[in-house]
């Protein structure tokens, strides 16, 4: 055979070859992007600054003894007074903010409609204030479905920013790398293809291809000027419809750590490429015995880490978390059961999902590798809504107290610098109220008191499946899930 016929012959094989080192290279390079530096401010830790006016806030909810569930709210009845107060700025950072239903619609509030009536009537009283609304791309379907209520937001001259979350760090980098090269260059756009995921009407394919990127800006936030000083509520509630009867926990309080919450915001502003707020807030220093301190996305692994591998024999930690997944916590906490740390774990079983059914994971699993290990464990006894909460108390026999509350699920996504996280960590004397109150919500939720049920024995929900545990662990170590 000629010299000419074999190289004619083998050009097909050649080509083939080349395509798919270009196509490798490509994934691979586009999966180096995941590995970049995270955006200048974000994974923030604050001082712990002196904070004379700490307030715990809850959402309660429950059923009696015929089982009504009953709703009790706090956080959004603070969020719409401190807007109604403000003369001069509002911030508000939310993850879900729109009235998508599931297919059991909550009537609990309209959430949403009713911040955004907030929002507006305060604009029109006062037209000189500025307020700006930073929320997470799943609230207009990533392009797919415009938001009505942003809109009006911004006809009455009010700034949404929709948080840029491509600079971020990718929790599902294989998909992520595939994504970026096929997917992302076409955009999004409206669509009727494929049912809303997480409410009414349909949306594009390119919705859902996007959804799988599972980035989020988690946040919680509002800050507000009242009366001469800064008031500012970290949370863990949306202003979402379909999480009205979410029970949640949040803090208000007052002092300098207001100005890091500003400025970790004007991060978010800046890596969406939109102007930060050039505004100097003028907080007055206390001298005050309890502390905030202002955490975000993996600083507030490294301050849970620090508070229970610090945690004595004797001292008592309570913790009420939605999800509970990330294998160092999980560590951690059956380490310091073991040194004779007085755990009581309270857990949501992980079965709703605004009007649909969910298979338990991660909870379920991990509560049975917790029980397992002697940690007692509880669980959220929920109708349809969600234990929602995320907070952990910590109380030492000599009355020192630190909680640590805000938007942070304890999971890889929460904790690694994926999604966008807020918490706080206030520490002081447990006599304080903001502690008492803290300990109070935690203790009628696990004892069930005044005729009022909050939570189920363990066996109620225990899970023993291996399947359902290696899934959970194959989940949370790759990035493919949605907690």
């Amino acid at each position: 055979m000629s010299l000419v016929r074999k190289i004619s012959l083998q050009m097909p094989r050649l080509r083939c070859r080349c395509l798919l080192v270009i196509l490798l290279a490509a994934l691979f390079g586009s999966g180096c992007a995941n590995w970049r530096p995270l955006p200048e401010g974000v994974s923030f830790e604050g001082a712990p600054m002196p904070a004379s006016d700490v307030t715990f806030l809850a959402d309660r909810t429950w059923v009696d003894s015929e089982g009504r569930r009953h709703v009790q709210q706090e956080i959004f009845d603070a969020t719409l007074a401190l807007i109604s107060n403000a003369e001069r700025l509002v911030v508000l950072d939310m993850f879900l903010y729109n009235d998508f239903q599931g297919p059991v619609p909550e009537t609990t509030r309209a959430l949403s409609h009713e911040l955004t009536e907030a929002l507006i009537a305060r604009k029109q009283q006062r037209p000189g204030i500025e307020i700006v609304v930073i929320t997470d791309p799943v609230n207009n379907l990533y392009g797919s479905l415009p938001s009505a209520q942003f809109a009006r937001l911004r006809e009455e001259g009010i700034r949404v920013v929709i948080t840029d979350l491509d600079r971020l760090h990718d929790s599902n980098p294989v998909y992520s790398a595939f994504w970026r090269l096929f997917i992302r260059p076409f955009g999004n756009g409206p669509g009727r293809l494929l049912p809303n995921p997480i409410g009414r009407d349909r949306v594009s394919l390119r919705t859902y291809l996007k959804l799988l990127n599972f980035k989020a800006n988690h946040r919680k936030t509002v800050l507000a000027d009242d009366g001469d000083g800064y008031v500012a509520i970290v949370s863990s509630a949306n202003p979402h419809d379909g999480s009205s009867a979410h029970r949640n926990a949040a803090v208000r309080f007052t002092g300098l750590a207001v100005a890091d919450i500003l400025a970790t915001e004007n991060s978010v502003l800046a890596l969406s490429d939109k102007t930060p707020l050039d505004f100097e807030l003028n907080v007055q220093e206390t001298e005050a015995e309890t502390t905030v301190k202002v955490v975000t996305e993996g600083k507030i692994k490294d301050q849970l880490l620090d508070t229970l591998a610090t945690s004595q024999p004797a001292d008592r930690i309570d913790l009420m978390m939605f999800y509970l997944s990330d294998r160092d916590i999980v560590k951690a906490l059956i380490e310091a059961q073991q040194r004779g740390v007085q755990l009581r774990i309270l857990l949501d079983p992980n079965k709703d999902a605004f009007g649909r059914q969910k298979n338990g994971i991660p909870n379920r699993p991990v509560a049975w590798e917790l029980q397992r290990a002697g940690v007692p464990v509880r669980w959220c006894d929920t109708h349809g809504e969600q234990c929602h909460a995320k907070m952990l108390l910590h109380t030492t026999p000599d009355e020192i107290a630190t909680l640590n509350t805000g938007s942070a699920n304890l999971t890889r996504r929460n904790l690694s610098d994926l999604n966008l996280e807020t918490n706080v960590v206030v520490v002081g004397n447990s006599t304080q109220p903001v502690f008492r109150d803290a300990q109070a919500f935690f203790d009628e939720a696990w004892n069930n008191r005044a005729g009022r049920v909050f939570s189920a024995d363990y066996p109620v929900y225990a899970d023993q499946s291996r399947l359902r545990r290696w899934l959970y662990r194959f989940m949370e170590a790759s990035g493919f899930s949605t907690f």
